[in-house]
């Protein structure tokens, strides 16, 4: 079935549950002749708008085409940028998601028989819980390394031997750090999610040369699922799913990026519709995302007129071998947003010359002791306000 068949499939499963959030959003609307139809006639959907509701009607809001007896799966966003947001699935709409996810181990060559190692402990966030359910619908046997330290996982990988790791790219080059010489674990691939480094050149490069292995990109939403993976002939682009999402890019600038749109085309019981997901993205002709995730809307910080994305300076401070980790203090001085780097390692003042050639500004760098600053295992949270 195409994307507008499957559009067609939600809006009747909408109109005959009992889905109060998208009821008052859709008026009315119970099909569309096509996909620009559907983009005009139906409204966008935010994140404030389902935090809105799910405060409004605690605790799920009202997001729910079924009722609350049908839904199986709970799971809560991070709260990186806002307080944590519940998602309920039915088992339809977990499988869904965990096929997404299958469909992630195939892109990535990952083959029935390897091993999988999963280095996180197994909070309510989405992340890699639908990686590690869905790595046995595809024979991948997934071994879990939750409530252990650092140490012990890397023991635990020597051990055991997996072909594959999943983590985010901070706690990639972490374990690294800590193995000394990560390419002993005998690690091939290491699939990478949470932040935008897995499509950054300099933060691949020193993933792989750190593991000695193969880095793939991922990126998904716990109110989404599974959207991408890196496109193995060419590890700039994220490939999205276009089976399982009907994607926009709206509010594009000069350079083509603009922010990502998404609506699930399978996840009936707790759907979304026209998702303002706020990230920035650069669509190619095949409607791969170049680049990645280029930032999030609400990211970027203005800089005497230099618009700077973390992404954008995580590339630049990769780039300098000797800074081993690093953080983004953000002031406000006479109503300006000034930014300054405490990094650890002996490459501040190359570091300070690279962020001047890149960004024609002078961004002050202050070396710190090493281990000093903070070590991530999930999301990392470099960028502070003071």
């Amino acid at each position: 079935m195409n994307q507008l068949g499957k559009i067609q499939l939600l809006l009747e499963s909408l109109s005959q549950g009992d889905n109060q959030f998208y009821a008052q959003k859709l008026k009315g609307v119970q099909t569309v002749s096509s996909l620009e139809e559907f983009s005009e006639k139906v409204p966008f959907t935010t994140k404030q708008q389902l935090a809105a509701d799910q405060l409004a009607h605690p605790p799920y809001g009202t997001n729910l085409t079924y009722p609350i007896e049908r839904y199986c799966r709970f799971h809560q966003t991070s709260g990186t940028s806002g307080s944590p947001m519940i998602w309920l699935d039915d088992q339809e709409g977990w499988d869904w998601v965990k096929e997404n996810w299958a469909w992630v181990w195939d892109q990535a060559g990952v083959r029935e028989g390897e091993a999988a190692f999963f280095p996180f402990s197994f909070g309510p966030f989405l992340g890699f819980w639908a990686g590690f359910e869905s790595a046995s619908y595809r024979g991948i046997r997934a071994i879990p390394a939750g409530g252990l330290t650092s140490e012990s996982r890397i023991k635990m990988m020597e051990r055991l031997r997996p072909q594959v790791l999943c983590c985010t790219p901070t706690y990639g080059l972490r374990l690294a750090e800590i193995a000394g010489d990560a390419s002993r674990l005998g690690v091939e691939k290491l699939i990478v999610a949470g932040e935008p480094g897995g499509s950054l050149p300099e933060v691949r490069a020193r993933l792989s040369n750190a593991w000695g292995a193969e880095i793939i990109d991922h990126h998904g939403m716990t109110e989404v699922g599974p959207v991408t993976v890196g496109d193995r002939h060419d590890p700039s682009r994220l490939l999205v799913r276009h089976e399982a999402y009907f994607c926009e890019v709206i509010n594009q600038d000069e350079r083509g990026i603009g922010e990502l749109v998404l609506t699930t085309l399978g996840r009936h019981g707790s759907p979304l519709l026209r998702y303002r997901t706020g990230d920035l993205v650069k669509p190619d002709c095949d409607f791969a995302l170049q680049g990645g995730i280029i930032g999030r809307v609400d990211d970027m910080v203005v800089v005497r007129g230099v618009n700077l994305y973390p992404g954008a300076v995580e590339e630049v401070v990769r780039s300098v071998k000797e800074i081993s980790e690093y953080e983004v203090l953000v002031t406000e001085v006479d109503s300006m947003a000034e930014v300054k780097i405490r990094a650890e390692g002996s490459g501040v003042g190359e570091l300070e010359q690279r962020l001047r050639e890149v960004f024609s500004l002078r961004i002050p760098v202050e070396q710190v002791t090493q281990g000093t600053l903070e070590r991530f295992e999930m999301k990392s949270k470099r960028w502070k306000t003071l």
